[in-house]
């Protein structure tokens, strides 16, 4: 098998599962899931086999459509950039389909749900496969419906059809800026293909940042942020693979690979965006009552880091005619991307657990004691709060976060007093969201039954906890995506990690002093203020965009609907209407039944006619 026929086979394997799923066993929800499970593991092993083959850069494209000089072409770019996407997406998809063998076991529409996870993974192979902008968006979308039919699988639940619906208007949003870019390169360039932009493309500040409204929307940045907390409505594998692993970190990887595209004045706003959006998420952590709304705005904060590691390190600078790109930036913010992938996933899954052995509590301060009633749980989502927090030299997490306070350090001093400040407030939450969920006891009848799940939940746990452990180390002594792991930025000397164990021990320890023993929200009865300012911080843009769609978008819908009820479906189309009646009525009055009446009419007629056809008129 060619690298071209394999990579081909990776793409529409998941494809022909949820084809088959959605023709023949929409009521057979066992039988579905199996051929789920199945495609997946088949496209895990051709992926692997792919990226650690050493096949790269295999050329494959097609003409897909023509319209006068325009062509649309489909076709894979398969460098080490994509090979590392591509196993990120291969691994914690494999293993958020064999959890949700055992979290959906129960679930009366398992068919639809697992028919939706295969035509997420088709979308989000074929974002991964792309090589230009075109197909890019094509799959782009398929993402976004793939990702609307899974938040809304409890469709019966009316939080769950907003939030869905809500999840799919705001990056409509964000897609539109996107699509305005693919447009306005394509007019500047004559081309989107990835390659051949890469060599050579006009440079305007313009395409980039509007390419980078399709990131903005995707990884929820702000100020189009506020779908992903809404999106925790889906079930938690859902949140594990789209909102922390894959659909997210889409957004971090089209910005890398348009990377070639960026200007000085892009980059700026890029990194800042991202800063801004990792100290607000960190900020609205702190108050969640919810585990997987915790997890939810740790997700934005992180991927806020990715933004502004590449924001910072990408740095465009001139040379007479000739122009250099220092491509720091992408290594550390993939690196970041790949550790955050394990890790991240590892604590979804592990709420998942928690959530599934509690009965479906879901409230951190009715849990409590879990420590001895689940500890395989309790160990794997330790790890992945070790790594969260950049534990040295033990977990993944340290050596990525590492990197882009090193770049941040080392190319604007503001940006990394943020981001270490967000640090402590990773370390700050994560540590208290521990405390209440597994120490102590336990607080309510839920937490006093709980239990682990089985077999198929117990073993992505372990094997995210491994690779939450060795993944730092992959990137740093692997040498198989070095394409990637050679652009990150290695710090000198112990300043880093003296700065990354001051604030992993500062919130940390803070936490430790607040919430232990775990019992009511300490920092509410101590701070109610600041707790309270928090709280209204959260609620701030959804009250914005409420305030907008009540008081203005809707108060200008009512004066179109009027304008069209009274100017066009009045005047113009009824009075039209009216007038051609007016004449109707003329004309039926005219017929009088009466031949010497119709001699008459005929003999002026041909006077009028003569009159014209001598010029009279």
């Amino acid at each position: 098998m060619t690298p071209v026929q394999q990579a081909l086979l990776i793409l529409l394997l998941p494809l022909a599962s949820a084809a088959f799923i959605a023709l023949f066993l929409r009521r057979a929800g066992g039988l579905a899931s199996a051929i789920s499970v199945a495609a997946c593991a088949g496209l895990a092993a051709l992926s692997l086999a792919l990226v650690f083959g050493g096949e790269r850069n295999f050329p494959a494209s097609w003409e897909w459509l023509r319209l006068g000089g325009f062509s649309l072409s489909l076709g894979f770019k398969f460098d080490d950039l994509a090979a590392l996407m591509l196993a990120i997406v291969a691994v914690v998809g494999l293993c958020v389909h064999v959890f949700s063998l055992g979290y959906m076991h129960d679930d009366g529409a398992k068919a639809r749900y697992f028919g939706g996870l295969s035509v997420f993974m088709f979308s989000m192979l074929g974002i991964v496969f792309a090589d230009n902008l075109f197909m890019m968006f094509i799959f782009w979308e398929l993402v976004g419906f793939s990702s609307y039919l899974l938040i809304n699988h409890y469709c019966e639940k009316q939080s769950a059809a907003d939030a869905a619906k809500k999840a799919f208007i705001v990056n409509r949003v964000g897609d539109f800026g996107f699509l305005l870019g693919i447009v306005m390169c394509y007019w500047l360039n004559g081309t989107v293909n990835l390659t051949e932009l890469a060599a050579h493309h006009v440079y305007t500040t313009w395409v980039p940042l509007l390419l980078f409204c399709g990131a903005v929307g995707k990884s929820a940045q702000l100020p189009l942020h506020v779908w992903l907390p809404d999106a925790m409505e889906g079930p938690t594998p859902v949140s594990a693979l789209i909102h922390a692993a894959t659909m997210v970190a889409a957004g971090i990887y089209m910005l890398c690979r348009i990377e070639p595209l960026m200007t000085p004045q892009a980059l700026t706003v890029i990194m800042w965006t991202g800063t801004a959006t990792a100290l607000y998420a960190a900020l609205c952590a702190i108050t969640q009552r919810d585990i997987k709304k915790v997890l939810a705005y740790s997700t934005l904060s992180q991927l806020g880091y990715m933004v502004a590691a590449f924001g910072l390190g990408s740095l465009l600078s001139e040379q007479g005619e000739h122009r250099m790109l220092v491509a720091a930036g992408v290594g550390a913010a993939m690196f970041h991307l790949t550790t955050h992938a394990f890790f991240k996933a590892l604590m979804f899954l592990g709420s998942g657990s928690v959530i599934y052995g509690c009965h479906h509590e879901q409230d951190i301060f009715k849990m409590g004691g879990l420590k001895s009633k689940m500890p395989l749980t309790f160990a794997a989502f330790t790890i992945g709060v070790l790594a969260i927090i950049g534990m040295p030299y033990i977990a993944a997490g340290f050596f990525s976060k590492d990197a882009i306070l090193h770049l941040a350090l080392e190319k604007n001093t503001a940006v990394f007093a943020i981001l270490a400040f967000t640090a402590v407030l990773t370390s700050f939450y994560m540590v208290r969201l521990w405390i209440l969920v597994f120490l102590g006891t336990p607080r309510s009848d839920e937490a006093s039954h709980a239990h682990e799940g089985g077999l198929t939940m117990k073993l992505p746990l372990i094997l995210l906890a491994v690779l939450s452990v060795l993944g730092g180390y992959t990137a740093l002594y692997g040498h198989t995506f070095d394409g990637v792991w050679s652009l990150i930025p290695h710090a000198e000397g112990a300043t880093i990690l003296v700065i990354s164990l001051g604030v992993m021990i500062a919130g940390g320890g803070t936490a430790l002093m607040l919430y232990k023993p775990a019992g009511s929200d300490a920092l509410e009865q101590k701070a109610p203020g600041l707790f309270g300012v928090l709280v209204a911080l959260k609620e701030s843009f959804d009250a914005v965009y409420n305030y907008y769609v009540a008081k203005i978008q809707q108060r200008f819908a009512i004066l179109l609907n009027f304008l069209e009820q009274v100017a066009l479906a009045g005047l113009i189309i009824r009075g039209f209407s009216g007038l051609v009646g007016l004449f109707g009525i003329g004309a039926r009055a005219l017929h009088v039944g009466s031949l010497h009446a119709y001699v008459y009419w005929f003999l002026i007629g041909v006077v009028v006619l003569w009159a014209y056809a001598a010029g009279v008129f």
